[in-house]
């Protein structure tokens, strides 16, 4: 999985259509081996980005949580913790 992609599902405040738009795009990107696509795929690309934006929002709408939602800003200050813990990034 791309790593630049995060878990969407089961936060407070939930995703943005602008979230689940960047998640579809890294998506796209990794399959096609390209972050920006030639004029002759470019159609094919935004289209692919499109419809998995699309799916992906209504998987998100549809999954049930069974647990309480993780608060966003936590989650990410314990990401963040992680990574200068590990030494890939300088705080």
């Amino acid at each position: 999985m791309c790593r630049s992609i995060h878990t969407l599902h089961n936060f407070e405040p939930a995703a943005t259509s602008d979230e689940v738009q960047a998640a579809a795009l890294q998506y796209v990107r990794k399959i096609a081996g390209t972050t920006k696509p030639s004029k002759a795929n470019e159609a094919a690309f935004e289209q692919a980005v499109a419809e998995i934006a699309h799916v992906t929002q209504h998987l998100l709408n549809d999954l049930v949580a069974t647990r309480p939602p993780k608060n966003r800003e936590e989650e990410a200050a314990k990401a963040r913790a992680k990574a200068v813990a590990s030494g890939r990034y300088a705080a």
